[in-house]
């Protein structure tokens, strides 16, 4: 961990694809799910693309995503690549499938019971979102839990400014492993920390984080400093 003093905030802003959850424990199977149905149904030709591809992408929205992962495709097939990838995402998070990264929510709840205000700002899309935080059983411990989906925003910079005008912060960390993380808490005024325990994106991504922690309880130390 980066020693480098953070001063208290009175919120903690979390990223959930890389930084809470460990994406690719649910991701991988639904990937390849996606890919079968979009062939069954005439809306995809070729095989199936690396899901590493995809997991690169996570931090994107959407539709950038799959520009990436499949390049050439239609907006038919984007269209429906975005519903069956939320449909199979809901499905395996029923079924149990999907881990929290270790100590997310032992740590999450130290945090809340210091007082701290706990949020999510994520890329993705809403019902994605707060599905992962309730069938983890971690969505009572967040004030807010924002996404691009719900509030329809371009970038993370627009909706963390959202968010932080909604609840009146004055004061917080944001905490992610992608440089859309940290540029979202360097153009709202916020102090950074990147995760790089998570294994999504290259250590670049993280290039001006005030601090980087490889484990999640790190959080609770920093604000012990």
């Amino acid at each position: 961990m980066d020693e480098r003093k953070l001063s208290k905030p009175e919120a903690v802003i979390f990223d959930m694809d890389g930084t809470l959850f460990e994406t690719d424990t649910l991701l991988v199977p639904v990937h390849h799910r996606v890919f079968e149905t979009l062939r069954e149904e005439g809306l995809y030709e070729h095989e199936t693309p690396p899901v590493e591809r995809l997991l690169s992408c996570l931090g994107m929205v959407l539709e950038d995503i799959w520009r990436q992962v499949m390049p050439g495709s239609t907006e038919a097939a984007r269209k429906r690549a975005d519903e069956l990838l939320l449909q199979y995402e809901l499905e395996g998070l029923a079924r149990g499938e999907g881990e929290l990264y270790p100590y997310v929510g032992q740590t999450l709840r130290e945090l809340k019971e210091r007082g701290v205000k706990l949020f999510v700002a994520s890329n993705g899309l809403e019902d994605y979102v707060k599905g992962v935080a309730r069938y983890r059983g971690i969505d009572g411990l967040f004030d807010g839990l924002y996404s691009a989906g719900e509030y329809a925003t371009l970038s993370k910079v627009d909706l963390v400014a959202r968010l932080l005008e909604d609840h009146g912060v004055q004061s917080a960390w944001m905490v992610g492993d992608r440089s859309s993380d940290v540029e979202a808490g360097k153009c709202n005024g916020l102090q950074t920390i990147g995760c790089a325990y998570a294994t999504y994106g290259r250590a670049a991504e993280l290039d001006g984080a005030d601090v980087l922690i490889t484990d999640f309880r790190e959080l609770t130390r920093l604000l012990e400093q």
